[in-house]
């Protein structure tokens, strides 16, 4: 069967009353377009038009009912600047293309050789023009903000301050929030500047989001190396007598 129609009948499957994860004819239409063939591992390529999400180098290739999901609650419209926190492979940012445009998609991941991958995908697909960049999402894109619209595709406690502050006055941010449960969360930036969660879309499950040394290309992420250097403190502190500072035999003092 020709991709063309494998993805109709994925985005079929989604608007169906039974799932009704596609409720927007402009989304149904940009997922009918992308090949997500593009964005999967060639040993996946079978199950591309399926709703399934694949592991693939330490990042999660997420499933087109997760994508809608995501697109849904952004709200997105085609004037909008998108960025996009958790680049991935690329998928969401060449769905979003599709609505608003490559030149107003921008994208960023931690791990540099995930960005690599997405900027051939997306080459591959024909959405070069789109910007991917290798960052901490958790600092946004300030060079090319304010965005009207900001998804994240990683789970944080509570929306980062600084994307928040990347946003324009009525802009929505789209983020999962929580640790062990996660809600998806649409939050928006007042006029007067603060913001407030506008509305939840039930529960969802990402990964979380990383910051700066804990890529998912690293053999050891910062993040033990930091446990391990708060046990030392906290070690450190429990010492007693002649075991708590070193002894400078070189000293004046002896």
């Amino acid at each position: 069967m020709e991709p063309s129609a494998l993805r109709d009948d994925m985005v079929a499957s989604l608007e169906h009353e039974m799932k009704g994860l596609v409720r927007s004819e402009y989304i149904g239409l940009a997922l009918r377009t992308v090949p997500r063939h593009e964005f999967v591992p060639l040993e996946a390529h079978e199950g591309a038009y399926t709703d399934q999400s694949f592991d693939h180098r330490g990042t999660k290739i997420l499933s087109p009912s997760t994508v809608a999901q995501l697109l849904e609650a952004l709200d997105v419209r085609e004037t909008d600047s998108v960025l996009v926190v958790g680049a991935g492979v690329g998928y969401t940012s060449a769905v979003l293309a599709e609505i608003v445009g490559e030149e107003n998609v921008h994208a960023v991941d931690i791990t540099r050789t995930i960005v690599y991958e997405a900027r051939q995908n997306l080459a591959s697909a024909g959405y070069d023009g789109v910007f991917v960049d290798c960052r901490d999402g958790a600092d946004g894109l300030p060079e090319y903000a304010p965005f009207d619209r900001i998804v994240v595709e990683a789970a944080s406690i509570r929306p980062p301050h600084a994307l928040v502050e990347q946003l324009t006055p009525d802009g929505r941010l789209v983020v999962p929030l929580g640790g062990g449960t996660q809600r998806l969360a649409a939050v928006e930036r007042t006029r007067d500047g603060t913001s407030e969660v506008a509305d939840e879309f039930g529960t969802v499950a990402f990964s979380p989001l990383l910051v700066d040394g804990e890529q998912a290309d690293t053999v050891e992420r910062n993040r033990t190396d930091r446990e391990d250097r708060e046990f030392a403190e906290r070690h450190f502190q429990t010492r007693r007598g002649w075991e708590h500072e070193w002894i400078d035999w070189d000293g004046d003092g002896l």
